[in-house]
């Protein structure tokens, strides 16, 4: 089968397409054939051993997939790594069986980021009626996911984070109230002034300034979701600033949720059953083939991308 495969850690230069044997299943696992891999900013920090978890080589990347078992059964799943791949062996437990009238394309683009969204908000975040959200990164895979969510759970005013008219817009036409550029020098007074005050739930995803302007847009009781530090920046919270705010500051990472089959059960029908209804849609950021995953990687690690990006393991 073909595959991207890495024998070293760095850029997008050590992701090389060869050919290996295809996967045997062991007992209790599938043997899948990949129709769709999503491309995630995190795949950009496994590949340089970056990320939560620690990787070992040599290394399949790719952690999403949808496909089809030797029965025909329309499933997704969400793995450690190996999506990048033809063919993939997972267990039975891990496969989520794809609802009729969601084709491919969609189910890949909303099973990790409609997830995380659906938990950041859901869970971690306790999102209520008439509060004031931020989604960081709203033109992306997740962000604008999150922004469709926030509007559909009753948020008061959602406000985005994007840069650039193309990504703006395309933020708004996704439902937020206003959208900030989110490289701005000023982006917390921005944010402050386009909610019309503080702000009840922030989602962060960039690290270093960003966290800490977004910070001090918080009112009383507010609550940060960490879900991801794209500028590799992090940041030190002083706890009085905690306390005497009244503010929470949380992190979530998606395989702890998974790892809460109660947890993530209802969190994966609420977005599948969304989506099969219409009133989920993932943004459609490009199909690309296995040989096109070094430029992806470098595109979306420069922020250049919009939306969702897959690989078409056929191409």
């Amino acid at each position: 089968m073909k595959a991207i495969q890495i024998e070293e850690f760095g850029g997008p230069e050590v992701m090389n397409l060869v050919d290996l044997p295809d996967p045997v299943p062991a007992e209790g696992e599938s043997l899948v054939t990949i129709s769709r891999a999503g491309v995630n900013f995190s795949d950009t920090h496994i590949t340089n051993d970056q990320y939560v978890a620690r990787q070992e080589l040599p290394l399949v990347p790719g952690i999403e997939f949808v496909g089809a078992t030797a029965e025909g059964r329309r499933v997704a799943a969400v793995v450690p790594n190996g999506a990048y791949a033809e063919k993939i062996a997972v267990r039975e437990s891990a496969l989520v069986e794809i609802p009729d009238g969601i084709d491919d394309e969609q189910a890949a683009g909303i099973m990790i980021q409609g997830v995380t969204a659906d938990g950041v908000l859901s869970i971690s975040g306790n999102l209520k009626a008439g509060e004031t959200v931020v989604v960081g990164a709203a033109a992306g895979g997740t962000g604008s996911l999150a922004v469709q969510l926030a509007r559909s759970m009753g948020a008061g005013k959602v406000i985005g984070l994007a840069s650039g008219e193309e990504k703006q817009q395309l933020v708004l036409g996704l439902g937020a109230d206003a959208v900030v550029d989110s490289r701005s020098p000023d982006l917390g007074d921005e944010v402050l002034e386009a909610a019309g005050g503080p702000v009840d739930l922030v989602l962060e995803m960039a690290g270093g300034d960003s966290f800490d302007q977004l910070l001090g847009t918080l009112a009383p009781f507010g609550r940060m979701i960490v879900v991801g530090i794209a500028s590799r920046e992090q940041n030190a919270i002083r706890t009085g600033k905690l306390l005497k705010n009244s503010l929470s500051v949380t992190g979530f990472w998606l395989m702890h949720l998974l790892a809460r089959p109660e947890l993530a059960r209802d969190s994966i029908d609420r977005v599948f059953g969304a989506t099969a209804r219409g009133e989920l849609s993932a943004v459609a950021g490009g199909t690309f083939g296995l040989s096109e995953a070094r430029q992806v990687h470098r595109d979306i690690a420069g922020r250049k991308t919009v939306g969702k990006l897959l690989l078409d393991p056929k191409r």
